[in-house]
C-alpha cells in the first residue's frame, strides 16, 4: 500500500472516530447528521426540518427523579371535572413518568366547581410536587349578560340540525371563552408566567429529558405547539371578518415578521381556517396578559361569537399568536410525542424517536395527514 493511500485511510478512520464520539457525547450534533435529517433536506422541507434543541437544556440528574435546582417561573394548568377523574389521572401519571418526575413543576387544576376530596385525593398521590385546585369565578365562566339568549339558542339549533358536534353545548361554549380569557387571569395562575396546558386522558409518547419552559425562556419564544389543523369552518362563520376589523382599527399591534402566511394565502383578506391544537400548548402568559391580546379578546367577547356560534380557544389563540408574535417566537415542538384522540403528533427524527423511548408509530403522525397544517408551516418558515 503506497503512503498516500495509507494517509487517506488514516484521515478517514479519524473522521469516522470522531463523527461517532460527536454523535454518543452530543445530541444536537447526532441530531444534526442522521440519516433522517440529511434525507430531509434533500428531498424538501417536511415537518422533520426542526430546530434541534441543545444539549444545554438536557439537565445531567444523578438519578431519574431528582429535580433540578433552575426552573421557570411555571405551571401545568388542567381544566377539569369532577367526573374527569380517571382520565386526569392518566394525564399526570404519563406526564409525571415522561417528564415532571425529573423537573417537578406544580400544578393548577381548575373547575367550575369545586373539587371533591376523592379526586385531590387520587391526584395528590401521582407527584410530589406542588399541587393546587381551584374554583372559576362564576363571571369568568357562565355566559356574559350582554349575550342574547335568544339569539344564542337560535344558534345552537341551527347546528344542531347540521349535526356539528358540542353544537347545543352551552358549557363548551363556556369552556372556550374560559380558555380563551380567562384561565390566565385566576388567582391561582397570577403567580406564574409560563404554563403548559393538558388535558385529561390525553398521552406523551416519549421521555421529555429537556426543559421545554426554560427553552423557551431563554429563546424569546412565546407560544409552543404540536399539532396544527383546520378548524370546522360553521363553527365560526363571522370569526375572520371581526379579526379583519379589529387590524383595521389597531394596525400597531401586528407584530413585524408575523406568521399570517400561515393563516392566510391572500395576505389576510380570507382566512384559511389553520390553528393550533390548543389542548397541548406551552406559552407565556405575559403574551396574553398583554395589551394587544386584551384588547383583541374584548374586542372578540362583546361580539358574541362565542355562543351565537362556536368559536374555539384554538383559532382564538392561533390567530393572536400568528399575528401579535414574530413566526419566530411560535415553537413547534417536534420532540414531544403527544396524542388527544384521535389525533398524534409522533416525532420524525429517528434518534428523538429511539433515545426518548417513542410508543408513537411516525408513520401514523398526523403531521401527514391531508387535515394537518404543518405544509402551511413549513412553507412560511422557508419564505
Amino acid at each position: 500500500m503506497n503512503m498516500t493511500l495509507r494517509y487517506i485511510l488514516v484521515v478517514f478512520g479519524a473522521v469516522i472516530t470522531i463523527h461517532y464520539i460527536l454523535s454518543f457525547t452530543h445530541t444536537e450534533y447526532r441530531r444534526a447528521t442522521s440519516l433522517s435529517h440529511l434525507t430531509s433536506h434533500l428531498a424538501g422541507a417536511t415537518p422533520a426540518d426542526v430546530t434541534p434543541i441543545p444539549d444545554r437544556y438536557y439537565p445531567h440528574f444523578a438519578n431519574d427523579t431528582l429535580a433540578v435546582d433552575h426552573r421557570a417561573n411555571a405551571t401545568f394548568v388542567i381544566l377539569a371535572r369532577n367526573s374527569d377523574i380517571d382520565g386526569t389521572v392518566r394525564s399526570v401519571r404519563e406526564i409525571e413518568d415522561r417528564f415532571n418526575k425529573r423537573f417537578r413543576y406544580p400544578y393548577v387544576f381548575l373547575n367550575e366547581e369545586p373539587f371533591s376530596d376523592d379526586f385531590k385525593t387520587r391526584i395528590s398521590v401521582l407527584s410530589s410536587a406542588k399541587m393546587e385546585f381551584g374554583t372559576i369565578p362564576k363571571e369568568h365562566w357562565y355566559q356574559p349578560s350582554f349575550v342574547d339568549e335568544g339569539k344564542a339558542e337560535a344558534g345552537r339549533n341551527s347546528m344542531v340540525e347540521q349535526g356539528i358536534i358540542y353544537g347545543d353545548s352551552v358549557s363548551y361554549r363556556n369552556m372556550c371563552r374560559f380558555n380563551s380569557g380567562f384561565f390566565f387571569k385566576h388567582p391561582l395562575m397570577e403567580r406564574y408566567r409560563w404554563y403548559w396546558r393538558i388535558e385529561p386522558d390525553v398521552h406523551f409518547h416519549c421521555d421529555i429529558r429537556f426543559d421545554p419552559f426554560a427553552y423557551m425562556e431563554e429563546n424569546n419564544k412565546v407560544y409552543a405547539f404540536t399539532i396544527a389543523m383546520y378548524e370546522f369552518e360553521k363553527t365560526i362563520p363571522t370569526l375572520w371578518a371581526h379579526v379583519k376589523e379589529f387590524i383595521k382599527l389597531y394596525p400597531g399591534y401586528l407584530a413585524p415578521n408575523n406568521a399570517m402566511g400561515f393563516l392566510s394565502e391572500t395576505g389576510g383578506d380570507t382566512y384559511n381556517l389553520c390553528h393550533f391544537w390548543s389542548n397541548f400548548e406551552i406559552a407565556d402568559m405575559s403574551f396574553w396578559r398583554g395589551e394587544a391580546y386584551t384588547k383583541f379578546f374584548e374586542y372578540l367577547d362583546q361580539k358574541g361569537g362565542f355562543y351565537y356560534e362556536r368559536w374555539g380557544d384554538a383559532p382564538i389563540h392561533s390567530i393572536a399568536a400568528a399575528l401579535f408574535a414574530s413566526s419566530s417566537q411560535i415553537q413547534f415542538f417536534d420532540q414531544i410525542g403527544y396524542e388527544h384522540n384521535p389525533y398524534t403528533h409522533c416525532p420524525r427524527d429517528d434518534h428523538t424517536w429511539k433515545e426518548e423511548r417513542c410508543t408513537c408509530d411516525p408513520k401514523r403522525s398526523f403531521d401527514y395527514d391531508g387535515y394537518s397544517c404543518m405544509s402551511k408551516w413549513d412553507r412560511l418558515l422557508q419564505n
